[in-house]
C-alpha cells in the first residue's frame, strides 16, 4: 500500500519543468503527478516555455533563454505576485528544486510566510567547475549554494555519492531521494526489427547507443572520439544511435562519423522502441548526480558502461555495467569491442541490468519522500505549537494572514513578471 499525500499542499519552485527535456524536469514532473495521484495537491511554478500548454496548475513567469544554454530558461518572479498566488493556494510546504530565480523566490516566500521549506540538490557544482574551469569561483559558489540550501529543513540528494561529497562541503540536514523507472515505458518488449532497420543493423549488427543532452558535459565528444576507432576494429557489424539535442548537437552533427545515425529528440512510444533495439548503452558523463538514463537503459535490457564516477558507480554497483576511466576515449573504445566480440558477457551485463532496473520502484521510492515531507511538516507544526505557548515570539508559523493581505494589496500592484 502506497503512502498517501493527503492534507500535503505543496508549492514546487523550478527553473526548469516540462516540457523542458532533461532528467531534473521529469522527475518533478512525475514528483507533481505522483503527488496528486495519492491525494495531495501542487502548485508549480516555474518558467515560461514556447513549447508549453497552458495549466492551471502551473503558474510559468516570463523567461529568457540562458546564453550559455538556450533550451534552459530564467527568469525573476515578482514578489507580489508569488505572494499572491501563495496567499490563495496556501501551501503546507514549499520545495525550492533549483538555486536559481524561481527557487529563490520559493525560498524567499518560504521565509517571508513561515511555511517549511525542503530543496533538493540536481546538478554537481563541482564537476561542471571543473569541466568549464571555474576553480576561481568554486569557493563563492559553495557558500552561495550551502546558503541556500542550509536555509531549508531537508535538502533531497539522489544518492548517497553526492550527499557524503555535499556534507564534506558543509551542507546539513541530507536525505536520499533516488529515483525508479517505468517498466511499462522501458521494456525488452520494445525491441523494434523496423529501428534497427533504420539504423542499418540487422540480427547480427551490435547497435551501440546513446541517449541524453548534447553538452560538453555530457561526456559526448568520448563517446565521439571512440566510435571510429570502434568501427575499424570491430571484426563484426556495428552501428552507433545518438539520441538527443543540446547546445553540442550542431557540433556532434559536424563531424564526420562512420555508420552512426543522430536521431535527435525523440520520446513517448518511439524512444521506447529506440532503447530497446539497441544492445549496448553508453553513458560517458562524470557530471550526472543520477542518470536518469541509465535506469531506462536497464529496464531495455541493454549492456551499460559507463564512465565510472560515484554516483554511476553507486547505481549499478559490481555486475550491472561496466565502468571505465572518465574522459578516456581508449578504455571506453577497448571496453565497447569486448563487448561487441563477446556476446555471452553482454548478455550477462544486459540481463543483471534488467535485474537492477526491476529492484528500483518509483513507487517505493516516492513513498520514501511523500513520508519524509509529513515528517518535515509535522516537526514544524510541532514546533510552531511549542513556540506559541512560550514567551518567545512566535517563528517559523505560516503566515496566512500575512498571505491575505498580500493578495488584496497585490490586486492594484505590478504583475511584472508574470507571462501576458
Amino acid at each position: 500500500m502506497t503512502i498517501s499525500a493527503e492534507g500535503l499542499r505543496l508549492a514546487l519552485f523550478t527553473d526548469t519543468f516540462a516540457p523542458q527535456m532533461n532528467g531534473v524536469s521529469r522527475t518533478l514532473e512525475r514528483l507533481a503527478t505522483t503527488v496528486r495521484d495519492r491525494g495531495g495537491v501542487v502548485k508549480t511554478f516555474t518558467t515560461t516555455d514556447p513549447e508549453a500548454t497552458p495549466d492551471p496548475s502551473i503558474e510559468r513567469y516570463a523567461s529568457v533563454p540562458f546564453w550559455g544554454y538556450p533550451q534552459l530558461r530564467l527568469a525573476a518572479p515578482s514578489a507580489s505576485d508569488v505572494s499572491r498566488q501563495l496567499a490563495t493556494f496556501l501551501p503546507t510546504l514549499i520545495h525550492a528544486a533549483t538555486p536559481f530565480g524561481v527557487g529563490l523566490a520559493g525560498r524567499s516566500a518560504a521565509r517571508l510566510f513561515g511555511v517549511p521549506l525542503v530543496t533538493s540538490y540536481h546538478t554537481s557544482f563541482s564537476a561542471y567547475a571543473k569541466y568549464y574551469h571555474l576553480g576561481a569561483l568554486s569557493a563563492p559558489g559553495w557558500s552561495y549554494l550551502r546558503w541556500f540550501h542550509n536555509s531549508g529543513r531537508r535538502t533531497y540528494v539522489p544518492s548517497h555519492a553526492i550527499g557524503n561529497e555535499l556534507e564534506r562541503q558543509g551542507f546539513e540536514r541530507l536525505a536520499v531521494w533516488s529515483r525508479g523507472v517505468d517498466p511499462a515505458r522501458f521494456s525488452p518488449a520494445f525491441r523494434s526489427r523496423a529501428q534497427r532497420a533504420a539504423a542499418g543493423a540487422d540480427d547480427d549488427t551490435v547497435v551501440i547507443g546513446y541517449v541524453g543532452r548534447l553538452a560538453l558535459e555530457k561526456g559526448v565528444d568520448v563517446l565521439l572520439d571512440a566510435i571510429p576507432s570502434v568501427i575499424q576494429r570491430a571484426t563484426r557489424p556495428v552501428r552507433f544511435v545518438i539520441v538527443g539535442d543540446g547546445p553540442h548537437e550542431q557540433a556532434c552533427r559536424a563531424r564526420t562519423l562512420p555508420c552512426t545515425t543522430l536521431l535527435g529528440r525523440r520520446t513517448g512510444r518511439e524512444l521506447s522502441e529506440v532503447y530497446a533495439s539497441m544492445d549496448v548503452f553508453v553513458f560517458p558523463s562524470e557530471t550526472d548526480t543520477f542518470g536518469n538514463v541509465l535506469l531506462e537503459a536497464a529496464a531495455s535490457r541493454l549492456a551499460i558502461v559507463a564512465a565510472d564516477v560515484g554516483p554511476t558507480r553507486e547505481l549499478l554497483g559490481d555486475d550491472s555495467g561496466q565502468l571505465v576511466s572518465p574522459a578516456n576515449a581508449t578504455a571506453l573504445t577497448d571496453a565497447l569491442l569486448t563487448l561487441v566480440h563477446d556476446d555471452d558477457a553482454r548478455l550477462a551485463l544486459a540481463n543483471h541490468a534488467l535485474a537492477l532496473a526491476r529492484r528500483r520502484s518509483w513507487d517505493a521510492v516516492f513513498d520514501a519522500l511523500v513520508s519524509d515531507y509529513q515528517t518535515v511538516v509535522d516537526d514544524a507544526h510541532c514546533e510552531r505549537l511549542a513556540t506559541s505557548r512560550s514567551s518567545e515570539p512566535r517563528s517559523n508559523t505560516p503566515n496566512y494572514d500575512a498571505m491575505a493581505y498580500a493578495e488584496t494589496a497585490g490586486a492594484s500592484a505590478s504583475t511584472n513578471g508574470r507571462p501576458a
